[in-house]
């Protein structure tokens, strides 16, 4: 089993910073993609920013803003997210595409964070 534990939520202003972190464990043999997701109130989860093998990509409304960054050695990643804006409010969802052993078996499943509440105030 895997689990994935995020912090870094909270309340800011416009225009400020927070930066959210999510490590995994377990029994972990690779980590083959992390990313953010965020749902708001009424809204559907929507993709922030993901990366897989040193590649990243970002949704169109936080490019330039919010930065994924991973350490592989303490199985991490971050999004640092500048220029908050109150449209960023949300639950932040860590997402991870886990290999791991199962036994002596490798398996391949997709894993999320309990989600940590982000609140930008105008």
């Amino acid at each position: 089993q895997v689990h994935l534990v995020e912090s870094g939520g909270g309340l800011v202003q416009a225009g400020g910073s927070l930066r959210l972190s999510c490590a995994a464990s377990g029994r972990i043999f690779s980590i083959n993609a992390m990313g953010w997701y965020r749902q708001a109130p009424g809204k559907q989860r929507e993709l922030v920013a993901a990366i897989r093998s040193g590649s990243t990509n970002y949704a169109d409304s936080v490019k330039g803003r919010f930065t994924i960054s991973r350490d592989n050695a303490e199985n991490t990643v971050y999004l640092q997210m500048n220029s908050l804006k109150p449209e960023d409010t949300a639950v932040y969802y860590c997402n991870a595409d886990v290999t791991y052993y199962r036994g002596s078996v490798r398996v391949t499943n997709d894993y999320w964070g309990q989600g940590t509440q982000v609140t930008v105030s105008s």
